[in-house]
């Protein structure tokens, strides 16, 4: 081989390494959905994607710091970022990385040559819910800019009631400082306690701390100990063999082993009998359970999220609630404030029913002597109220499309 021929065979080496180089295809996920990200990651490996995955703003830049992709794929809200905010810094920081929404809309701005593929794993993942937008219909062929998807998100976040977790929205001083907490908590297992009144949100709570945490993509599994007679509690909470008792023609698992990998969620924790307390704080304190009939003792990975709108302290000073359980329960306890002690957030919250109304009925708006009739009103049933009295007032309204102040009817204690 002549100088000049090892040369030119040097260079197309180096040529064929660059072209191999630049031919890989990158792409960061942020969404603190886990499931979510789980089933692009698995969609996009098929197409030979690296993957890099973010559940909230911060640990993206850090992703698009290091891998330096061609895509990044943000969700709708991100627990730690604005997403408006955030998506101004990716434009300033990285132009050359395509914005795309999880609806499968881009910013226009930068554009990847494998969008398509981008968009058929969006499809996959989202299945049914992906929203029928231009570029949806026009996928997998060549698709059109969409310079809407981020831009509009920022103008629509600064315009919309903020989620500052899923399906929690409010602006207060008082909701901004429990989505605080939340975010804190969410990543570990610690146990968590969520106090508040009837109607407050709790159940939004617990799913929350279920969709921030590493367990997100595992069973959240509802009990609520106020709805299940007190002699079936102990099965269907520990589960039970066959023939342990009358009526017990089969094994069943119990509710804790069906969280396993997850968070189990105890609504009305103090409605929980005496006895009963005593081998949920064995649970509590080893993660190993007895089913009811069954001699050996079985091994359960999962979370507790329990929530009272029962003082459990003084009640444990009354001898009705284990003061041990509360303390094993309130590792990290949280409040979530009642409706009328925020009441800055009864526009935004109406907005945002309103809008989950119209989803299966026409969309109504409230009129301004509506909204001054919701915004004088204490709500002692908090926003489970809230959510009853715009339903019927939807249907009140008839044919119209503006709620009237006549149409907000509260709940009557007499008749």
């Amino acid at each position: 081989m002549t100088g000049e021929t090892a040369i030119e065979g040097t260079g197309s080496m180096q040529a064929a390494v660059l072209l191999a180089a630049s031919s890989v295809r990158k792409v960061v996920l942020a969404s603190a959905d886990a499931g979510l990200r789980g089933r692009l990651r698995s969609s996009l490996k098929e197409m030979r994607w690296e993957v890099y995955e973010a559940a909230g703003g911060a640990e993206a830049m850090a992703r698009l710091e290091d891998a330096q992709p061609e895509a990044l794929l943000m969700d709708g809200w991100l627990p730690d970022l604005e997403v408006g905010e955030f998506a101004a810094q990716i434009r300033a920081l990285y132009p050359a990385v395509e914005l795309m929404g999880m609806d499968g809309a881009a910013d226009g701005r930068s554009r990847s040559p494998r969008r398509n593929e981008l968009l058929h794993a969006l499809r996959e993942a989202q299945g049914a819910r992906m929203t029928d937008t231009a570029a949806w219909n026009a996928a997998p062929v060549s698709v059109p800019d969409v310079p809407r998807v981020v831009e509009n998100d920022a103008r629509r976040v600064a315009a919309e009631p903020v989620a500052l977790l899923p399906e929690m929205i409010g602006e207060s001083a008082a909701m901004r400082e429990l989505a605080h907490l939340i975010r804190l908590v969410a990543p570990r297992s610690t146990t968590v306690l969520i106090e508040g009144e009837t109607g407050s949100g709790k159940e939004v709570v617990a799913k929350a701390v279920h969709q921030l945490s590493d367990r997100s993509a595992k069973p959240f599994v509802v009990l609520n100990c106020a709805a299940i007679p007190e002699a079936l509690l102990e099965a269907e909470l520990f589960g039970h063999t066959r023939g342990a008792f009358t009526g017990a023609v089969q094994s069943r698992t119990g509710r804790i082993e069906a969280a396993h990998g997850g968070t189990l969620f105890l609504d009305e924790i103090g409605e929980m009998p005496l006895a009963l307390q005593a081998k949920m704080l064995r649970f509590l304190e080893c993660g190993e359970l007895q089913r009811v009939g069954d001699n050996e003792m079985t091994r359960v990975d999962v979370r507790i999220v329990a929530a009272t709108h029962q003082p459990l302290e003084k009640r444990s000073e009354e001898g009705t609630f284990r003061l041990d359980l509360y303390h094993r329960l309130a590792v990290f306890p949280v409040e979530v404030p009642p409706l009328r002690e925020r009441m800055e957030d009864v526009g935004i919250l109406s907005e945002h029913i309103l809008a989950k109304l119209g989803q299966r009925m026409p969309r109504k708006r409230l009129s301004e002597s509506a909204k001054e009739r919701l915004e004088e009103y204490a709500w002692p049933g908090n926003v489970r109220e809230l959510m009853h009295v715009l339903e019927r007032a939807t249907i009140l309204a008839g044919e119209r499309m503006e709620i009237g102040a006549e149409e907000i009817r509260y709940r009557r204690a007499t008749r």
